[in-house]
């Protein structure tokens, strides 16, 4: 989760072991390339060896990387999925609850992803 400005405000790795400096790097490509592109353009990146699926609500980019073989649609019903759960839990979400309730919000989320699988789907 990223805002406007490109600053990380929520962050969760699977699968690949990235070192700090790794992450932070990858981190901030995708970020440039996602805050560059237009509404007009779709919502899917391919980056490196995986694809960048990614979705704006408000002042808040949710980005999500998954490898080739992932459906994209899917992704975006459960980034929508994410932000409605949010909505609900914090009462019209908006950056300064994830940034005060971070951990509330890392528990939200591995409540809904296991290892890198979605395994909840319901608000």
């Amino acid at each position: 989760m990223v805002n406007k400005q490109g600053q990380t405000r929520l962050a969760q790795y699977y699968g690949k072991n990235l070192t700090i400096q790794e992450k932070a790097a990858t981190e901030g490509e995708i970020i440039r390339k996602c805050l560059a592109r237009t509404e007009n353009q779709c919502s899917f990146i391919e980056y490196r060896d995986f694809k960048c699926v990614y979705r704006r609500y408000a002042s808040l980019f949710f980005i999500v990387g998954v490898d080739g073989q992932t459906n994209e649609l899917g992704i975006l019903e459960f980034i929508h999925n994410l932000v409605e759960t949010l909505d609900k839990y914090f009462e019209n979400v908006c950056e300064l609850d994830i940034m005060f309730n971070l951990e509330k919000a890392h528990f939200i989320l591995d409540e809904m992803i296991c290892n890198g699988h979605i395994i909840e789907t319901n608000k």
